[in-house]
């Protein structure tokens, strides 16, 4: 393959459902002229709840869908996969770039000088595999880290409640016990360790008052550009690029709850039905679900 064709391959992203679409859009704001393909493995979510055996090999079978489409990186934009699969992940497609997303959170959340602790407001799963701190402290061994759980953010970011008192209200409510342990003690910065939880960053915002807010997506994608400038494959091209999407259940709600999260509206066409079974990975056309 040339390097001009290897240069237009699109950029692949892995998501267990349609958080990572949070990822892709920072991506499509850093990197316009690239070509993305997203995948959400809908069908099998949350993989939260699922033992780390089954992760890996969840997210192998996935991103051999992918693969075989011809991506020339691999974005796994879902903490729990970047948690526990990112390393086998690496080994399965090597020399493919793998990137997971905890890693960068964890590197933008040192860049403040201060000393005081970090906050991570993530899932209960990703809290409970302590994901974040493992990874912050291995940067940084004397950083405190609290991991603080708000799984019911998800569900409001899931149901466009984004905004508004309501909204303001009920993150409080999950916040106050934290700040309240805090006493004097302001934060450094509040990761967010979630990648539902860039929508909500403006209400998370009004509610933290100054205290710097972490979006690893940003900084995913900043280290992506730097990566595919380094091997000298970023597109060279003045068009802009071309997403597609794949999901392995559900296109219709994922077309309708996927604006939300990627600021553009999806037409339940535009969403590829994929089956993924062990062992074989089959890409249907785009059906109805």
């Amino acid at each position: 393959m040339s390097l001009i064709t290897k240069r237009d391959l699109p950029i692949g992203l892995f998501d267990s459902g349609i958080g990572g679409l949070t990822v892709l859009r920072a991506l499509q704001t850093a990197l316009p002229h690239e070509n993305f393909l997203y995948l959400g493995d809908t069908a099998r979510l949350p993989y939260g709840t699922k033992s780390p055996e089954t992760v890996k090999s969840y997210s192998m079978n996935a991103n051999e869908i992918l693969t075989a489409c011809g991506i020339k990186a691999l974005i796994i934009a879902c903490n729990t996969a970047s948690a526990m699969a990112l390393d086998v992940l690496r080994e399965k497609f090597y020399p493919l770039p793998v990137i997971g997303v905890i890693h960068a959170g964890a590197r933008a959340s040192l860049d403040s000088a201060s000393i005081d602790p970090i906050v991570v407001l993530a899932t209960e799963s990703t809290t409970q595999w302590h994901a974040y701190r493992d990874a912050i402290t291995a940067l940084s061994p004397s950083r405190q880290v609290i991991e603080w759980p708000c799984q019911l953010l998800v569900a409001l970011t899931e149901e466009g409640w984004c905004e508004g008192t309501l909204v303001e209200q009920i993150i409080a409510r999950l916040l106050t016990p934290l700040f309240t342990a805090l006493g004097n003690t302001s934060p450094a910065a509040v990761l967010l360790g979630c990648t539902h939880f860039p929508v909500l960053k403006d209400a998370i915002q009004k509610v933290i008052g100054d205290t710097p807010i972490v979006d690893p997506a940003h900084f995913l994608a900043k280290e992506v550009k730097t990566l595919l400038l380094e091997k000298n494959l970023l597109r060279i091209s003045s068009s802009l690029g071309s997403t597609r999407f794949m999901a392995t259940d559900g296109i219709q709600r994922f077309a309708r709850v996927a604006q939300t999260f990627l600021g553009t509206a999806i037409a339940p066409e535009e969403v590829e039905l994929v089956t993924v079974i062990p062992t074989i990975s089959v890409v249907k056309k785009a059906s109805q679900s």
